[in-house]
């Protein structure tokens, strides 16, 4: 990923204000709820972890920042935060794995043809 973090993008922030307020106001609401500190069955670094993992497979650097630092606020260890990637690495490699039977089925005619 080489794509980084630029603080200043935070600016065009604005643009959803302006051209969209009633779908933002809606969406922080829902990110709200589903990321409350309290009140939920799964606690809060659990959940960030999750965002965590979700964040790597996305590819989306503000949610790796953002949600990096959220676990940590709410508790989570180097160790916690490493072992939420490698089961995002894990998921995705098992993605490809067992997709890869869709390549060997389209080919499969190709491959053993009917004696």
């Amino acid at each position: 990923m080489t794509e980084q973090v630029d603080p200043s993008d935070k600016r065009f922030m604005k643009n959803y204000k302006t051209a969209s307020p009633d779908i933002l106001q809606a969406y922080a609401a829902f990110s709200g709820t589903v990321f409350a500190a309290e009140g939920r069955a799964i606690p809060k670094k659990y959940r960030e972890l999750m965002a965590i993992a979700v964040s790597m497979t996305t590819q989306c650097p503000y949610c790796i920042e953002a949600h990096t630092a959220t676990a940590i606020a709410a508790g989570a260890t180097e160790e916690e935060i490493a072992e939420a990637i490698w089961v995002s690495a894990a998921v995705r490699a098992g993605g490809s794995y067992t997709h890869g039977r869709l390549a060997f089925k389209q080919g499969d005619a190709h491959f053993h043809p009917a004696a």
